[in-house]
C-alpha cells in the first residue's frame, strides 16, 4: 500500500509539474463573420509562431499553449472573448483585429493585468487611451491617413474627391485622418458621407457620386462593403479611382468585387514577407501552402516580441514583460527590428502604396 501511495503521490507531483510547464497564450480575432479572412491571417501567424517557439524549447523552459477565441469584430463579443481568455489564465493576447474590438477588450485585460499586443488595430485611441499592458505591432491611422492624403494630393491634383466611411471605430477613424490631412494640404473634399456597413444595396450612394462628377473615392471600412460598392459602380458605369486602407489588403476583396477592384490603391506597411528577417518563416508558410502576406507576419511578430521580452525579463509576469518591451529593443522579429515607445506604439512605423491588378495586389509605391 505504501508503494502504491508513493507512486500516486509521485504521479500527482509529476502532473502538477507538467501543468506548470505550460504557458497559455491567447489569440482574439474575427474567426467568423464578414472579416473572417483577417482572422484566418492572424491565426495562421499565431499558430506558426507558437509551433516554432515550442520547437526551439519554448519560453523559460515551458511550452506555449494556444487559446484562440472568436470576436467576429463585434465589440460586445470582443469583451466576452476577453473575459474568456482571462478565465482561461492566459498571460498575453495576440489581438484583436478590429479597433472596435481591441479598445473595449483592452479594459478587460487592463483590469486583469494581462498583456495585449494587437497586430492590426490602427485607431490611435487604442494606445492613446490604453494602459501599461497595451501594445501593437502595426502602425496608426494618423500615420496611414497622412500617407494616403499626401499621395492623393501629389498624384491626383485635379481629382474631385469623395471620402466615405462605414461609421465604425476603424473605418471612420481612418477616413477622418484622410479628411484632416487633405485639409492641411489645401485639398478640397467634394463629398463626405457615411454608409451602412452590411448594406446590400449601394445604388443610391453610387448615383449621388456619379451626379456630382466624383473622380476619386476614398473608402474607410472593410473589404466586404468596399467590394459591393465597387461592383455597383460598374453596374452604373461609374469607374473612379478607388483608394482605401489596410482592411482592403486581402484576396477576399477581389472575391467580392472581382474586376471592379482593378487599379484600386491602398495603404499598408511595406511587404514584410520580402524582408530578409522573414525568409525562414515565409519558407515555412510557403511549404505549408499558406499565404504569408497581410497580417500573418504581424501576428507572428506579436508572439515573437512577447517571447523575447519574457526571456529577457526572466518571467512571464505581464507587468514585468510590459516594462521590458518598452525599455528594451529593438526586438528582432520577422518584421525586422521593432521598438516600442512609451505608449506601446511601434517607433517609425512605415506605410507604402499598394495596387490591385488582375486579382492580385502588390506594392506600387514606397513613398507619396
Amino acid at each position: 500500500m505504501r508503494n502504491i501511495l508513493f507512486g500516486t503521490a509521485a504521479l500527482l507531483a509529476l502532473g502538477t509539474g507538467l501543468a506548470h510547464a505550460q504557458i497559455k497564450i491567447g489569440m482574439a480575432g474575427p474567426l467568423t463573420g464578414s472579416n473572417a479572412a483577417f482572422g484566418v491571417q492572424m491565426k495562421t501567424g499565431f499558430d506558426l509562431a507558437i509551433s516554432d517557439i515550442n520547437k526551439a524549447g519554448g519560453v523559460l523552459g515551458k511550452q506555449l499553449v494556444p487559446v484562440p477565441v472568436d470576436d467576429a469584430c463585434d465589440p460586445k463579443q470582443a469583451v466576452s472573448a476577453a473575459n474568456t481568455l482571462v478565465s482561461d489564465g492566459v498571460v498575453m493576447v495576440d489581438g484583436h483585429f478590429c479597433s472596435a474590438s481591441s479598445i473595449p477588450a483592452s479594459k478587460v485585460y487592463e483590469d486583469a493585468g494581462i498583456l495585449q499586443i494587437s497586430p492590426a488595430s490602427t485607431n490611435p485611441a487604442y494606445t492613446d487611451d490604453g494602459s501599461p499592458y497595451t501594445f501593437r505591432t502595426c502602425g496608426r491611422d494618423d500615420q496611414q491617413g497622412k500617407v494616403a492624403a499626401e499621395y492623393i494630393a501629389k498624384h491626383f491634383p485635379k481629382a474631385k474627391i469623395a471620402v466615405l466611411d462605414d461609421n465604425s471605430t476603424y473605418g471612420k477613424g481612418i477616413a477622418d485622418q484622410v479628411r484632416l490631412n487633405l485639409k492641411k494640404l489645401g485639398v478640397k473634399v467634394a463629398y463626405n458621407t457615411s454608409y451602412t456597413a452590411g448594406d446590400k444595396d449601394y445604388s443610391a450612394l453610387i448615383s449621388r457620386m456619379k451626379e456630382q462628377g466624383i473622380t476619386l473615392v476614398y473608402m474607410g471600412g472593410y473589404y466586404s462593403d468596399m467590394g459591393l460598392i465597387m461592383r455597383e459602380g460598374v453596374t452604373q458605369g461609374f469607374t473612379p479611382q478607388y483608394f482605401s486602407e489596410d482592411a482592403a489588403v486581402t484576396s477576399a476583396l477581389w472575391q467580392v468585387a472581382g474586376s471592379a477592384a482593378e487599379g484600386m490603391l491602398m495603404t499598408f506597411p511595406p511587404p514584410a514577407e520580402k524582408d530578409p528577417a522573414a525568409a525562414k518563416v515565409v519558407a515555412e508558410l510557403t511549404a505549408a501552402k499558406e499565404d504569408p502576406s497581410g497580417y500573418v507576419l504581424y501576428s507572428y511578430a506579436t508572439v515573437q516580441v512577447w517571447a523575447e521580452a519574457a526571456k529577457k525579463a526572466g518571467t512571464t509576469n505581464p507587468t514585468k514583460v510590459a516594462k521590458e518591451l518598452k525599455a528594451g529593443g529593438p526586438w528582432n522579429t520577422v518584421l525586422g527590428p521593432v521598438k516600442f515607445d512609451s505608449k506601446g506604439d511601434v517607433v517609425n512605423a512605415a506605410y507604402a502604396i499598394y495596387k490591385w491588378h488582375d486579382g492580385n495586389y502588390a506594392m506600387y509605391a514606397l513613398k507619396p
